[in-house]
């Protein structure tokens, strides 16, 4: 069998069974959210309203108090921080030299003394300590049968106009609107 009858035949053989179209992705089906508490320190349940607010605002799900008539749930871990990060550096240069002679007698007093000293000496330190604020949250939506059909971990320093916290929870839904127009573009 030369290659050209090969590929009919593979050909003919793959025509034999029926293709469904695929099934709408799982991200696509969901209509109805409750977003569950969220684990970790006691600013996560800041960031859950906040992902709220800003689910709210993006009008992808109907947000729902109710877990029994969500279609997922959004489930996950949050915390919010404030540190203090610090910077020190120390640097110095330093050479002294010195160098001394001397003679004496005694009776009729014959003395000789000669003394030399140098000394150069540069010493720099800093030390900066700045407040920062981090946010970050880790978080994924869940069927109603168990399975994760989307996750994100997202961290922030704080925005321009905005916190930590509130800046996290925009980049939640901001890469939740992302993957939901790449699976209809997929579709």
């Amino acid at each position: 069998m030369n290659t050209a009858q090969s590929l009919v035949a593979l050909v003919t053989a793959v025509g034999c069974f029926a293709v469904e179209p695929a099934a709408a992705p799982p991200l696509l089906k969901v209509k109805r959210v409750y977003i569950d508490k969220l684990s970790g320190d006691e600013a996560a349940t800041r960031i859950r309203d906040m992902i709220i607010n800003a689910l709210q605002a993006a009008n992808l799900f109907i947000v729902t108090e109710n877990a029994d008539r969500a279609d997922a749930m959004l489930k996950g871990s949050a915390e919010d921080q404030i540190f203090t990060d610090t910077f020190q550096t120390s640097e110095g240069v330093d050479a002294r030299a010195s160098l001394g002679a001397g003679t004496g007698a005694s009776r009729n007093s014959s003395s000789s003394r000669a003394a030399a000293s140098v000394g150069v000496g540069l010493d720099e330190s800093q030390r900066i300590t700045e407040r920062k604020h981090e946010a970050m949250a880790a978080v994924r939506l869940v069927s109603a049968d168990g399975d994760v059909i989307w996750s994100t971990t997202q961290e922030s320093l704080g925005a321009k106009f905005k916190g930590a916290s509130a800046d996290v929870a925009d980049k939640i839904v901001k890469q939740l609107i992302a993957d939901i127009e790449k699976s209809r573009r997929l579709k």
